[in-house]
């Protein structure tokens, strides 16, 4: 069974998400459903449909999130703060390129391409963990090819941002 590396902040947050969805989304899901039904014949009722399935979906991300918080490792960021590790944002210096770009080093729940949030448990992620400023780095991509980067600052991650829907 696949293991999710989450900090203590990560688990407090599914543990309140989990809470709203039980007392208030479930509450007024099932509001929206016994509405729907109301309107006759369930057979063509669309909006019976799509709030059934609606219920559904809340109650699948409970399960979801449960199920993630039951098969977590639980790890704490104990690193320094000059040091590469879970919720850090670093700048690096990638050689191929010439270019530098940051990207936030995360738990799994927390990864968004798009914002540059990548995981612990990434090739990067993995490569960059433990080192300083200034330390060269060797990313592997597959067995035969990898890329070198230069660390050129760290700085402690401190956004407040949503988990992944998955």
């Amino acid at each position: 069974m696949l293991r999710h590396k989450l900090t203590q902040q990560d688990i407090d947050k599914m543990k309140k998400e989990i809470e709203h969805r039980k007392v208030v989304v479930r509450k007024e899901l099932l509001e929206c459903v016994k509405e729907a039904r109301a309107h006759g014949d369930l057979s063509e009722n669309f909006e019976y449909k799509a709030a059934k399935k609606e219920k559904n979906r809340n109650e699948s991300r409970i399960r979801y999130l449960e199920k993630m918080i039951k098969n977590a490792d639980v790890i704490e960021d104990t690193a320094d703060d000059d040091v590469i590790s879970v919720n850090k944002t670093v700048t690096l210096y990638f050689e191929e390129d010439g270019e530098e770009d940051v990207f936030s080093i995360v738990t799994t729940v927390l990864v968004d391409s798009l914002q540059n949030r990548v995981s612990i448990e990434s090739p990067i992620g993995k490569a960059l963990q433990g080192h300083r400023v200034g330390d060269r780095v060797y990313i592997p991509v597959n067995a035969d090819y990898g890329y070198y980067v230069t660390v050129k600052k760290i700085e402690i991650f401190e956004e407040d941002v949503p988990l992944n829907s998955f």
